[in-house]
């Protein structure tokens, strides 16, 4: 059985968000073949994301023992550790992610919990897991140097030591004159035939 973390990240109502249409299509038909798997949701605006403080440092920097499973502030760090595969799902802001996702990484990239340093460098201490990001685009940001969200994610997921990590992406939305709802059904249907990879 696997765990995996489904992290949504958009400030739209249910039903606005075209990357959640595919997010969650795609996590509804992941639970049908795969229904002893524990999905847990996290929608990041829910969990009300703050940034860290300083007094919180201490926290993320000190000993990584049974006593720092019960802090509040490592929680969300020890949930992500412990999944095996990840779906995030966030749209492109400002050619970027949301804040709030980068405020949750905050919380999970932890020395001791997501990666360690060693003599030779820093080391992840996730590997052999599985991740996927869902992002809906305005315009072509496949291979624009505009693009800094998606490869933000997986340069820092790689850093975790999940190298295994791939993009569905619903380009163009925005476009004047675009069919959007096409375009949503048609990462709908890539990422359904992706649950044969992930």
């Amino acid at each position: 059985m696997s765990k995996v973390l489904y992290i949504k990240a958009n400030i739209k109502n249910d039903g606005e968000s075209r990357t959640f249409k595919v997010s969650d299509a795609f996590v509804e038909e992941y639970k049908k073949k795969n229904p002893g798997d524990e999905v847990i949701e996290l929608d990041l605006y829910k969990e009300n994301i703050d940034f860290l403080r300083p007094e919180d440092l201490g926290k993320i920097f000190g000993p990584k023992d049974e006593e720092s499973k019960k802090n509040p502030i490592l929680k969300y760090a020890y949930q992500f550790a412990e999944a095996d595969k990840y779906i995030v799902a966030a749209p492109m802001w400002n050619l970027s992610i949301p804040a709030i996702l980068k405020a949750y990484i905050d919380y999970v990239s932890v020395t001791g919990i997501a990666f360690k340093y060693t003599a030779e460098g820093p080391v992840g201490l996730l590997t052999n897991k599985k991740a996927v990001n869902i992002v809906a685009r305005g315009g072509e940001y496949a291979d624009s140097p505009y693009e800094m969200g998606d490869r933000y994610l997986k340069t820092i997921f790689g850093f975790f030591g999940i190298t295994d990590m791939e993009t569905i992406a619903i380009d163009n939305v925005d476009v004047i004159g675009a069919d959007v709802q096409g375009k949503v059904d048609e990462a709908i249907e890539k990422a359904k035939a992706f649950l044969e990879r992930f």
